[in-house]
């Protein structure tokens, strides 16, 4: 009986042992203090903890602050804080919590909207996440990725006809300021086919994120859809946060093996926040201001959308880039062009001219379009771009009334299209077109006869094989 007693509590204190071993962190907490506060850097000394992990600081009088690790030199870090700092004294402690932030994910997401932290913004109780996931997750192997071979309906006529998306692609929405990006993205995100809709308002101004969501979205686009906003007077690190959780929600649902729609607003201030965050910390800027960690970023978050492995879904994603006083030169908008699998650029002397969306045909391409689209899709699209490039490389000659009818055939056939164009690219805000629709408009108008080109003098027609 004594042996017995004795072997068992020894099992008992070696369980106990095993349990205190999980409770106890393989590295101890080092605490420090907080040493010196530079706008929104904040510096510590005394404690030890890497890149990209949580600190609490602790004011007395204060409620806590959480920052986050960006950088070290010597025996200092350099913090981040994801609110505010006023309040902060010298000497507060930092206390490292030895871990990174992680997110809650699931069905429950579905019609909320959120932050970059995952807090409910609309007044609704926090989700209730059974899992929670790494909020910079890891990349697939890009030759694990399945190929964009199938297209996505966004239900814009222009997009579909001219533009067509392939599932998995990601593209880059080039834009002035007040041209109509944020409609054209609300547009997409009711009148698309995708079974999830993820959107990242990214550094917007909050009125714009209350009227995207009730206005623009709308009861029924938010239903199935998430919404995370991080507005423009969030920190840099809430605002880098933002464009992250947008990612990694994606990127659960389509581990699901749904098809997800991820549209976010704007790659810009994804950038912008960075380049706040690297500068801050002293890291010299390279191309206009912009220090090199920025275009480190940019492709470490696009490639995580697109395709999935064998089995899973897709993330087909529209990252708006805002180019500054309309510059496409800007170097923000020509790095993002070189990641991208392509390009819908709005123009802003075509919004004037009273056609929405300002779709500028000329400078825009979709580089999956030609897997995804059938030949006679593709030249009946062709086709357009070559009447509608004719007429614009004529315009001026037009409108002084130096055109002559007769001198050129193929002016003539461009200059009696070109309202049948026009009429072709607008599209109401709340008019959605479906692809096989948008196809078989286009196949129809190139194949117009014209009094240039009558029945018996008529081009070779495209052929419609998409039935």
């Amino acid at each position: 009986m004594v042996a017995f007693a004795r072997d068992r509590g020894a099992r008992w204190a070696a369980y106990l042992a095993g349990l205190r071993s999980r409770l106890r962190p393989s590295i101890p907490v080092v605490e420090g203090k907080l040493a010196r506060v530079a706008g929104m850097t904040l510096e510590a000394i005394g404690c030890e903890a890497a890149v990209g992990a949580r600190c609490l600081i602790k004011n007395p009088g204060r409620h806590e602050l959480e920052a986050e690790v960006v950088g070290y030199a010597d025996d200092r870090l350099y913090l981040m804080p994801t609110g505010t700092a006023d309040g902060l004294s010298p000497n507060a402690r930092v206390i490292p919590t030895l871990s990174t932030a992680r997110l809650p994910v699931g069905e429950a997401l579905l019609g909320r909207v959120i932050d970059g932290a995952g807090a409910p913004l609309d007044g609704g109780p926090a989700p209730r996440c059974e899992r929670r996931v790494p909020m910079v997750g890891r990349g697939i192997n890009a030759l694990s990725r399945q190929p964009i071979n199938e297209p996505m309906d966004v239900g814009v006529r222009a997009i579909n006809a001219l533009l067509t998306i392939g599932r998995g692609q990601r593209l880059g929405l080039f834009t002035g300021s007040g041209i109509g990006k944020s409609s054209l993205l609300a547009m997409m995100t009711r009148f698309t086919q995708a079974d999830v809709i993820v959107v990242g308002l990214i550094g917007e101004r909050g009125r714009e994120v209350k009227e995207f969501v009730e206005d623009n979205l709308g009861h029924d686009g938010l239903a199935r859809a998430v919404v995370v906003a991080t507005p423009a007077d969030s920190p840099p690190l809430m605002r880098l946060h933002g464009a992250w959780t947008a990612t990694a929600i994606a990127e659960h649902f389509r581990d699901q093996g749904e098809d997800v729609l991820l549209l976010m607003d704007s790659l810009t201030r994804f950038a912008q926040a960075q380049r706040e965050i690297g500068l801050a910390i002293g890291e010299p800027p390279a191309t206009k201001g912009y220090p090199p960690s920025v275009f480190a970023r940019l492709p470490q978050l696009v490639e995580r959308a697109g395709t999935s492995t064998a089995g899973g879904g897709s993330i087909t994603a529209f990252y708006t880039v805002l180019a500054e006083g309309d510059d496409q030169q800007d170097p923000i908008v020509d790095a993002a062009r070189a990641i991208l699998d392509g390009q819908i650029t709005l123009s802003r002397s075509i919004a004037e001219s009273g056609i929405y969306p300002p779709v500028d045909v000329e400078s825009s391409v979709s580089r999956s379009m030609l897997r995804v689209a059938d030949a006679a899709h593709q030249q009946a699209a062709q086709r357009f771009r070559e009447i509608y490039a004719y007429y614009t490389r004529h315009r001026d000659l037009i409108k002084v009334g130096a055109y002559r009818s007769g001198a050129d055939p193929q002016l003539d056939r461009a200059v009696e299209l070109w309202p049948r164009l026009e009429v072709f690219l607008s599209q109401s805000r709340h008019e959605p077109v479906t692809l096989n629709q948008s196809v078989a408009e286009l196949l129809a108008l190139v194949n117009t006869p014209t009094a240039v080109t009558g029945p018996n003098q008529r081009e070779q027609p495209v052929r419609d094989t998409t039935q």
